[in-house]
């Protein structure tokens, strides 16, 4: 969405809500010009039918009249408020009631403002918003429990395939390469453990996390390479190779949050590579926007545009995508990590490769 479509809702949304002030002045004034009109009335009658009569003392007349005219507008004029204001409050008790069955977990429910009301601009805008609202939350819920059920498994697996391989140790009678096989595959199903616990953690951190703290300046290009040579266990199995297409950079930012940025993009590479393949990593800057690019591409599988959109999401998982054989987390912590260095993330994915590029502002210390 460029500027001009930007500005030109916000000036839509702002027409809105100023149609929504309008509304509620002419009530107000209509409230204020029947109160008048009908205390008068009421009070031609009265002096009509002789019940108000005017006497040779001004001052007492005038006393008289002021004190009807005040009670008289105050009763009329609250009875007359109180029926009006039930009309343009309806779609906001409407609205009311909706919110009410939403916080108790009905994600379901959509706020429909009726004929009348739906014609109305900011009656529109209100059901929208709650409509997208309770539609991000529902799809949320789904991501959650599909979450928890993906993750559960993912826990339990390596957890079960540990305690097994534990089991036939302890047993003994084993030779000397299957003990070691046996310890090999606890050791890395141990570090897959570590790795999802770690990027649960992380993300709960950075999720609540509004300010970036903790700003060095350190060498960009170093930190890569090291968690390159971190991720040597898993990448030397597959007979991967790295091309890594970049000088010596450096950058102010939270070098902890951002060495795991690069683990989860190089681990999502390696895992999704096929094997004897290139994992190219790069380092760009664009003079233009003041940024550092960072992007890392890995052969196999392409992933649907349509879920390109979707695959940063916290819990998202697609069976084709790069996040089928993890958990939903470690591409969200990605991006949040992005995002809290005023940076993005985003994927591309095409011709039989996918890039992983991260946009970083060179920030000075």
């Amino acid at each position: 969405m460029n500027n001009l479509q930007v500005n030109k809702m916000k000036k839509q949304k702002k027409q809105q809500r100023g149609s929504l002030t309008l509304l509620f002045t002419a009530i107000v004034l209509c409230i204020l010009v029947m109160t008048v009109f009908i205390v008068v009335a009421i009070a031609f009658l009265l002096i009509q039918t002789g019940l108000l009569k005017e006497s040779a003392n001004y001052f007492s007349f005038t006393t008289q009249a002021a004190l009807f005219f005040s009670a008289a507008s105050l009763f009329v004029g609250f009875f007359m408020a109180y029926f009006f204001s039930k009309v343009p409050l309806k779609p906001v008790n409407m609205l009311i009631n909706h919110l009410n069955t939403l916080s108790e977990g009905n994600y379901k429910i959509r706020f429909v403002p009726g004929k009348f009301w739906g014609r109305l601009p900011w009656a529109s805008e209100l059901s929208d918003s709650f409509n997208r609202l309770a539609a991000e939350l529902d799809n949320t819920e789904v991501l959650r429990s599909n979450f928890i059920n993906n993750f559960s498994h993912e826990f339990k697996t390596p957890i079960v395939s540990i305690a097994g391989f534990a089991r036939l140790l302890r047993h003994g009678g084993l030779t000397e390469t299957q003990q070691k096989e046996y310890l090999d595959i606890i050791e890395e199903e141990s570090l897959r453990l570590s790795q999802m616990a770690t990027n649960v953690l992380n993300l709960t951190k950075v999720e609540n996390q509004t300010i970036l703290t903790d700003l060095t300046v350190f060498n960009l290009s170093e930190q890569i390479r090291s968690c390159i040579l971190l991720l040597s266990g898993k990448w030397e199995k597959k007979n991967l190779e790295f091309l890594l297409d970049f000088g010596e950079e450096t950058i102010c930012a939270n070098e902890e949050l951002l060495k795991q940025v690069w683990i989860n993009l190089l681990d999502n590479a390696v895992k999704f590579s096929p094997e004897n393949s290139v994992i190219e990593v790069h380092i760009d800057r664009d003079e233009a926007e003041d940024q550092i690019l960072v992007s890392v591409v890995n052969s196999g599988a392409d992933i649907p545009s349509e879920k390109q959109k979707l695959i940063f999401n916290k819990f998202y998982q697609a069976e084709e995508s790069h996040a089928a054989e993890g958990n939903g987390v470690g591409l969200a912590v990605v991006k949040r990590v992005a995002e809290l260095h005023s940076g993005s993330a985003h994927v591309k994915s095409g011709g039989g490769k996918t890039a992983f590029t991260v946009s970083l502002p060179k920030r000075k210390s």
